[in-house]
């Protein structure tokens, strides 16, 4: 997900573009990057621009379209298909700030209508 996000951030990056990127935050080595892209190029994340001397990357899916069916990957495998479970084990965690709480409630309001 990271380099996922880093390349919908850059909207079309090299593997030495999002190397750099993660640098900034943790020490990870070149050819680790290179293997991440590659696979999510091959599972359909990412694509390729292959057409220069460096190989070029860009989404291949939306943001909103790959966290919605991890969302759905997570409630099924962890939460046994309960969004329910999974929004209770969100709004029961200690680290969930007042701001964070408040936002919550205002989406479920939302949802219920007037």
């Amino acid at each position: 997900m990271e380099v996922l996000q880093h390349v919908w951030d850059l909207e079309r990056a090299t593997v030495a573009e999002v190397h750099e990127r993660i640098l900034e935050d943790r020490k990870v080595a070149y050819t680790t990057v290179m293997t991440v892209m590659k696979k999510l190029a091959e599972k359909g994340y990412l694509g390729v621009d292959d057409s220069e001397q460096t190989y070029v990357y860009a989404a291949a899916r939306p943001a909103d379209e790959v966290r919605a069916s991890l969302v759905d990957d997570l409630v099924e495998k962890v939460f046994r298909g309960s969004p329910t479970a999974l929004v209770q084990a969100l709004v029961r965690r200690e680290s969930l700030s007042d701001d964070d709480r408040e936002e919550i409630k205002r989406l479920v309001d939302e949802l219920a209508g007037p």
